[in-house]
């Protein structure tokens, strides 16, 4: 039986992939999309999802609406990452599949209630997840498992240098997730900076038949600018599709159980996940750290799933 997911997001690229391969891979039904502000605001957001969906040839997926703005805070976008759109890279149509008229966040509610163990996938600021717990408590025993793109521990920060950028742009709603009880899964920046983009591999996209992986190649030349004249790496990292790829090969990645605290009150460390790598805290372990992946296994992964549409 297929693994039952909603896939919460703020496309950008690297979003934009982790939807393609979830659409490519049949031991998912993803339930639907639900957009959020984040690496651009949700005007935008809502509009990438659908022009994904439609690229993979899925028009009857349904995209939803969430918040557009953080629990507590003004909003911090990333067009300095994903460019104007979220999605520059590549030229694609906007899309005429409908949003849908449901608010992302009663979306979740009602399908956490009336499914059978749904996985939440959130990729982007974790507004929608905790605004969902906030107002129906009752789905927290429902809920499967979240599998979030968030954080980091020994590589610390992409957008301060404490914090990643998920987890800063909303750390109140990160603190309700954390604190949920919820099974949670973590792909912090350690894990997703080690599975780069290399010329090979964008060229491996770019080779594939159809219309995805010249799109993904572009989308991939794009963002990895920024990565590379900031870190002076090879390439840049696939952030989000690490999540995707957990549920579907998980033996690629590696990791242990932790705890991770959100940091809320410093505006020197806000955002921070104050992870407790090496347990020097009696405080209870709330979650999977992932630390290692199988990058050239990941890419393989990624490569034949994209080929499939």
């Amino acid at each position: 039986m297929a693994r039952k997911i909603i896939i919460d997001t703020d496309p950008g690229q690297d979003d934009a992939v982790a939807i393609l391969l979830a659409l490519a891979s049949p031991e998912l039904e993803l339930l639907g999309i639900t957009c959020v502000a984040g690496n651009v605001p949700l005007s935008r957001t809502v509009i990438n999802a659908r022009i994904v969906c439609e690229l993979a040839g899925r028009p009857e997926v349904k995209v939803f609406a969430g918040c557009d703005r953080p629990l507590a805070r003004p909003l911090v976008t990333a067009e300095h990452v994903h460019g104007k759109t979220g999605l520059d890279g590549t030229d694609l149509p906007d899309p005429v599949m409908p949003l849908q008229d449901q608010h992302a966040v009663d979306f979740i509610i009602d399908s956490c209630r009336t499914q059978e163990a749904v996985t939440l996938v959130p990729i982007g600021p974790l507004t929608n997840i905790a605004t969902a717990l906030q107002r129906a408590p009752d789905i927290a025993a429902k809920i499967d498992e979240i599998v979030i793109m968030g954080g980091a521990y020994f590589e610390v920060g992409n957008i301060t240098p404490a914090a990643e950028f998920n987890i800063y742009v909303d750390p109140e709603a990160a603190q309700i997730v954390f604190r949920s009880g919820i099974k949670l899964t973590v792909m912090p920046l350690d894990v997703t900076h080690s599975v780069l983009t290399t010329r090979a591999r964008i060229d491996a996209f770019r080779a594939l038949p159809g219309a995805v992986g010249p799109a993904v190649a572009g989308w991939t030349d794009f963002f990895e600018r920024f990565d590379m004249a900031k870190y002076g790496s090879e390439g840049a990292p696939l952030h989000d599709p690490c999540t995707v790829a957990w549920l579907l090969q998980p033996a690629l990645f590696s990791g242990r159980q932790i705890n991770v605290e959100i940091e809320t009150v410093s505006e020197l460390t806000l955002g921070m996940t104050v992870a407790d790598w090496w347990g020097v805290t009696d405080r209870p372990k709330n979650a999977f750290f992932v630390g290692g992946c199988d990058a050239d296994g990941f890419y393989a992964l990624l490569t034949e799933r994209l080929g499939r549409l």
